[in-house]
């Protein structure tokens, strides 16, 4: 799938398979869990969320499938889900590139962060469209292949929220 650019359509319906399935994790999480749920929501894109995006463009060259996303997304926060996957809004993601900058990855142009998961880990985007994530809590050690493309990776998000059921 490397190669292949994100459509704004199929994360639309991303969204939309992704709120029906935590409105179902909800309902029985404490059942469940014994405690009750944390916010788990995928923010949808403002006006307000257009402008940092805006911005970002403007900050720094972001891969496109990034734009994409955040036309359509303002933000994710699953705590519940497995470790817990987060997905910044770009005006996060323009702040952190002003303090560190972008990620080197050997061979890969250099990458943004866009995301982490509850261990700390950082996910970022390269030109290419691959997804990689940091082998430690740091923006400075290595980072691995996480999936090929964005869209891969929110696929696979998708799988772990339905494990979740």
């Amino acid at each position: 799938m490397v190669g292949e650019r994100l459509d704004a359509e199929w994360v639309r319906g991303w969204c939309d398979q992704a709120d029906a399935a935590l409105a179902e994790l909800v309902q029985s999480f404490q059942a469940r869990h014994g405690f009750p749920p944390g916010e788990n929501v995928v923010s949808r894109a403002t006006e307000e969320s257009h402008e940092a995006t805006d911005a970002l463009v403007e900050l720094t060259p972001i891969p496109s499938d990034l734009t994409t996303m955040y036309w359509v997304i303002d933000e994710v926060s699953l705590p519940d889900i497995g470790s817990g996957y987060f997905v910044h809004p770009a005006a996060t993601v323009a702040s952190h590139f002003r303090e560190y900058g972008a990620i080197q990855i050997e061979g890969e142009e250099p990458a943004l962060v866009f995301a982490s998961d509850g261990g700390g880990h950082l996910l970022a985007l390269a030109g290419s469209g691959q997804v990689w994530r940091s082998t430690t809590a740091s923006w400075f050690d290595q980072f691995d292949l996480a999936a090929g493309s964005l869209q891969l990776y929110f696929e696979e998000l998708a799988h772990r929220i339905s494990q979740q059921l």
